[in-house]
């Protein structure tokens, strides 16, 4: 793909997301990765967002599985909010208060206790942002904005289908556990399988 259909489909791509996303994701080619597309783990400090995309590769997609791919991981770093109510959010916030009024007193023993709450609950937080659950979450509300750009569900969770297993190919590896799952919840929100991932994948409502 030469540099002008490189940049027009960097403003294409971006059209397609939402104005609140278009303000903090950045598009970076990367010419040199193996991967089609990769997003760094959003960190809560972190500005913006850098996608680095292989458009050697990226060009083998179609259209429709561009998009998918490029919504879908537009969603996942959305998905990841680390301040908002919850379990773990609290015990990390506890955690930091106590290292902090305990350093304070000089209390040596209440800042270790603190920083070992902070950290056990960091952890599981992060554990719980890495599992399917988050994975099919992302999956689902990018579909969920592809029907806003004039898809319908079951063609935008076809292309999604197409684009993870393509992504692979590409790749020259094969579908790691989670994408298993994630292929066998599209095929089902696709009409192509009456067969659905249990509820236990599922993000917890709050």
């Amino acid at each position: 793909m030469d540099e002008f259909n490189r940049d027009a489909e960097i403003g294409r791509l971006l059209d397609l997301l939402p104005a609140s996303s278009r303000m903090k994701l950045r598009v970076i080619p990367q010419p040199q990765q193996t991967e089609v597309l990769t997003a760094p783990f959003p960190w809560p400090w972190r500005t913006e967002w850098p996608v680095s995309i292989n458009f050697q590769l990226w060009q083998n997609l179609s259209e429709p599985q561009r998009d998918l791919l490029f919504l879908r991981t537009d969603r996942w770093l959305r998905g990841i909010t680390w301040f908002r109510p919850g379990w773990f959010q609290g015990l990390v916030l506890a955690g930091g208060v106590a290292v902090a009024l305990q350093g304070v007193q000089g209390d040596g023993v209440g800042v270790l206790v603190g920083a070992a709450l902070a950290g056990v609950a960091l952890r599981q937080l992060l554990r719980s942002y890495r599992s399917p659950a988050y994975e099919l979450q992302a999956d689902e509300h990018a579909l969920t904005i592809a029907q806003r750009r004039g898809y319908t569900e079951v063609a935008a969770a076809r292309a999604l289908l197409e684009a993870i297993e393509r992504q692979a190919q590409l790749e020259r590896r094969g579908l790691t556990f989670t994408e298993l799952v994630r292929s066998q919840n599209l095929r089902a929100l696709a009409g192509l399988s009456s067969v659905t991932v249990p509820s236990s994948y599922r993000v917890p409502e709050r």
